[in-house]
């Protein structure tokens, strides 16, 4: 089943449908449905080549055998390089197609220099005979070799993709759940196509996680280590990172001091696993990431937060197959870790949910009130003429006190310092909607905030 992702074959049509023959680049991180989103859109007129990690001979071979399906013959001749193989296709083509090669980074390792080769054909060249999309997992390899000024095809895209993860709306499709199952499914699976396509398989969540991740021969039981192995140099630095934030360790003092490094010495690794979504820097809303000092460390992907929360604490359980055990211990403390998932969800929903007035991007905020007491507020976002802010509560239980929590919200709305001569609306998020819904507040539920992240 093929869900959403019409903006992006709409665009990357149009760019193949120009009159100039098109440099594409499409990337982004491991499972986010890329190369199913390239087979769709090519349906004639064009190459599909799959790289793998074998040497450029064998790589090349391959190449020209898959064209011969265009042109007949022409994996007879044995070519020397990427460039001999890559100018004879040209050279050959008597009608202008697509050319597509995915995981592009894996022919790079084993032939350096092919960007370059491209780079030259494509500047030697007035009028190609193709169209050529490059495909890459891995973001840091495709940044140096297409997005950074110094990379050797910079410049010469006339798109450049990438692909992100899907929202919870569509998984609530894909999987036809009801919004309050689609936020505790998410809190686990994200927005990764090929984990949905996993969960699918599976008939109830307990049986998903017990036999594809809290178990040592499931598809997922080693995912981190795969993805790592792919992106990141020092993958066991990005292992050890991600294990301490999501054992709890958030701030970059408490990190260096579990790892036994200096904080500065660690910088260059947040920043990259930032750069790649797979954490997040969290600052209090209102203040500016460059001077604030309260950054918290998050990891981003929620499937890569509930392995690091759950699945390496009882590696030596799940070692010992004490599955049961440990389905245990994560459905205790679901409702809590999902509690986490449903604020983003909220603060991602306020801007396209609320559209008057339009809102900015929501976001979270602590520090300490009018009366210098510490304290937070879950969601926090403020109009795009500064004159009004919503400041809210999320809440993840069966049932609350409506009157308690908007009394509590009222009370913190009240002891915040930025709130003067700004027109506040009180807002709480809550699992299930009361009926009827008190006065002086709006309240959004799973539905609405769901259906909003289309």
């Amino acid at each position: 089943m093929f869900v959403n992702r019409e903006v992006e074959i709409s665009r990357l049509q149009q760019a193949l449908s120009r009159e100039k023959t098109q440099l594409i680049i499409v990337y982004g991180r491991r499972r986010c449905g890329k190369s199913t989103l390239l087979k769709r859109l090519l349906v004639k007129d064009s190459i599909y080549f799959s790289a793998d990690m074998r040497e450029m001979p064998l790589q090349i071979k391959a190449f020209s055998e898959r064209i011969d399906g265009e042109i007949p013959g022409f994996s007879a001749p044995v070519y020397p390089g990427w460039d001999s193989v890559l100018r004879s296709l040209e050279r050959s083509l008597k009608k202008r197609i697509t050319v597509c090669i995915d995981e592009f980074p894996y022919l790079v390792k084993n032939a350096p220099e092919l960007p370059s080769v491209l780079q030259n054909i494509i500047d030697d060249s007035s009028g190609s005979s193709y169209n050529l999309i490059l495909c890459g997992s891995s973001q840091m390899m495709m940044n140096d070799m297409v997005l950074s000024r110094n990379a050797p095809l910079y410049g010469r895209a006339g798109e450049i993709m990438k692909i992100n993860p899907m929202s919870a709306y569509y998984l609530m499709k894909y999987l036809n759940l009801t919004a309050a199952e689609t936020v505790t499914e998410y809190s686990i699976w994200g927005g990764v196509p090929r984990y949905w396509e996993i969960r699918e398989t599976s008939e109830s969540l307990d049986d998903a996680l017990s036999y594809h991740v809290i178990n040592q021969h499931g598809l997922l039981a080693e995912e981190p280590e795969r993805l790592f192995s792919d992106e990141i140099r020092t993958s066991v630095q990005a292992y050890t990172l991600l294990s301490l934030i999501g054992a709890g360790s958030h701030r970059l003092s408490e990190i260096a001091a579990r790892v036994g490094k200096p904080a500065t010495h660690l910088s260059g690794a947040l920043s990259f696993l930032a750069e790649v979504k797979y954490i997040r820097r969290e600052i209090p809303f209102g203040e500016s990431l460059r001077s604030t000092k309260k950054t918290l460390y998050k990891i981003d992907d929620p499937f890569l937060r509930f392995w690091f929360t759950y699945v390496v604490p009882e590696k030596s359980r799940i070692g010992l197959g004490l599955s049961s055990q440990v389905l245990r211990g994560i459905r205790k403390g679901l409702n809590s870790f999902t509690a986490g998932i449903w604020e983003e969800l909220c603060r991602s929903s306020v801007p396209l949910m609320i559209r008057d007035p339009e809102f900015g991007p929501a976001g979270r905020w602590w520090g300490r009130g009018r009366n210098g007491d510490p304290m937070e507020i879950d969601v926090i976002a403020e109009s795009s003429d500064k004159k009004t802010m919503l400041i809210g509560e999320a809440k993840w239980t069966e049932s609350v006190n409506i009157k308690y929590e908007l009394n509590n919200l009222n009370v913190k709305i009240a002891n915040l310092q930025f709130t003067d001569g700004r027109k506040i609306i009180p807002a709480l998020f809550l699992k299930n909607k009361p009926h009827p819904a008190p006065p002086g507040v709006m309240i959004f539920d799973p539905e609405d905030v769901v259906c909003a992240l289309k």
